[in-house]
């Protein structure tokens, strides 16, 4: 981890920045896979399988036989804490529900909005050594609350061709019964276009590699739409000295295990914090399973010491971080000035690890900077909103003139003859 003391307010765009990916050079061989899939459906995703996945399939779909043997393997204490986070995803999900409300602009206009669940779904769930379950409820539960009628989930198959026992437990726990063997860019190519057997979806979610993300940039230009724009996973903590330094070090190390182009960044209003911090993320990286991903990850990653919380808040707003995490004495006051942040964590209790599994927010959240003009993942996401009126004859006689007036100063006599008829003739 690079470490900076004081940088001058200029420097910090440069800190700011994350590691380079190069999506532009990924994009030739995304497109030969787009046109392969195009142009042999379901036979394209299972040589694609074979040579990515090294995986021989029968079949590119999950059979109910695969499904039924799989939920033995799934012990019964995961699946309580399954149980835990799918209710409360489901519970903070279901409040962000909006109540039709008809608004009466002026006497006779009536104007509301109707919220209409997305009609195909796609949802890509990564696999590998890291089997990504609990995107699959950040995801299925708001699909399964907006409606929408039907949803295809993706996800990579293991070389002997089936798919992680604890993604098809939580398949079926969300009643997803389309489950698509396929991973990369092939799986958002056949959810993108079709296959024979697999249905075109409107919208595809969901996290991936650097092959995944610019697959799904590119499909938003052949008329799909995607989540959010995607890039490795990131936590920005802000700590004072009341922050206990080894919490904060597990915070920074659970963001660097994702990936080796992860990036953790640390800012403190103390020298003596970073110092401490630094040595306890030392200690425990060495602990780690995944020590060899998170050492690279903290290579990307970097330190900083500014003279105040405030100035630490201010650094935080430019980097828009997708976590970010208040350990601070009082996290409520700084909390105040966030402007620029995905999902934000407060307190010394509130560790990244709680939202991205059970405490009910959504972890599908806007990284390498998107979070200044992007929201994670909610019921919305899976939603589109219509819009309604209705005018009377009196409604028509009070607004009427205003808009034939405009009308007519844009220079759209159709439009304004649509009203002056009515008015004129009558029913």
């Amino acid at each position: 981890m690079r470490t900076y003391l004081y940088p001058k307010k200029e420097k910090w765009p440069v800190l700011t920045q994350r590691p380079v990916q190069k999506l532009d050079q990924l994009r030739e061989g995304v497109q030969q896979t787009f046109d392969l899939v195009q142009q042999r459906g379901d036979a394209a995703l299972m040589e694609l399988a074979t040579k990515f996945d090294k995986a021989t399939l029968q079949s590119v779909w999950v059979s109910d036989e695969e499904v039924a043997a799989a939920l033995p393997e799934v012990s019964e204490e995961l699946k309580q804490a399954i149980e835990v986070a799918y209710a409360n995803v489901k519970r903070f999900h279901e409040a962000q529900r909006e109540p039709v409300q008809q608004i009466e602009t002026m006497p006779g206009v009536t104007c509301w909005r109707k919220s209409v669940g997305i009609q195909k779904v796609g949802l890509y769930i990564p696999g590998g050594s890291a089997p990504l379950f609990s995107t699959l409820l950040m995801l299925g539960i708001p699909a399964q609350l907006a409606g929408c009628r039907e949803i295809i989930l993706a996800t990579p198959p293991g070389t002997n061709g089936s798919i992680n026992a604890t993604i098809l437990y939580t398949a079926h726990r969300l009643g997803i019964k389309r489950i698509l063997k396929a991973g990369g860019a092939q799986a958002i190519a056949a959810m993108a276009f079709g296959t024979e057997t697999v249905p075109a979806v409107d919208k595809i979610f969901g996290p991936g590699n650097q092959y995944v993300t610019a697959a799904k940039q590119m499909v938003t230009q052949m008329g799909v739409a995607i989540d959010m724009p995607a890039g490795p996973s990131e936590v920005l903590v802000i700590a004072d000295d009341s922050a206990e330094a080894d919490f904060v070090a597990a915070d920074l190390l659970s963001q660097a295990e994702h990936g080796p182009d992860s990036q953790v960044v640390f800012v403190t209003n103390s020298e003596k914090q970073l110092k401490n911090v630094q040595a306890a993320v030392a200690e425990q990286v060495a602990k780690l399973p995944r020590q060899t991903v998170a050492e690279q990850a903290l290579t990307n990653s970097i330190g900083v010491v500014v003279r105040s919380l405030e100035e630490a808040l201010a650094f935080s707003n430019l980097y828009a971080p997708e976590h970010l995490i208040l350990s601070v004495e009082e996290p409520e006051t700084l909390a105040e000035q966030v402007t620029q942040a995905g999902s934000v964590f407060m307190g010394h209790f509130s560790p990244e690890s709680v939202g991205d599994y059970a405490s009910g927010t959504n972890h599908t959240l806007p990284t390498n900077g998107y979070a200044r003009n992007y929201s994670g993942v909610s019921l919305d996401s899976f939603m589109k909103k219509i819009t309604f009126q209705q005018v009377t004859r009196e409604g028509l006689e009070r607004i009427g003139p205003a808009v034939e007036i405009m009308a007519e100063a844009e220079g759209l006599h159709a439009h304004k003859h649509a009203v002056t008829i009515r008015l004129t003739k009558g029913i």
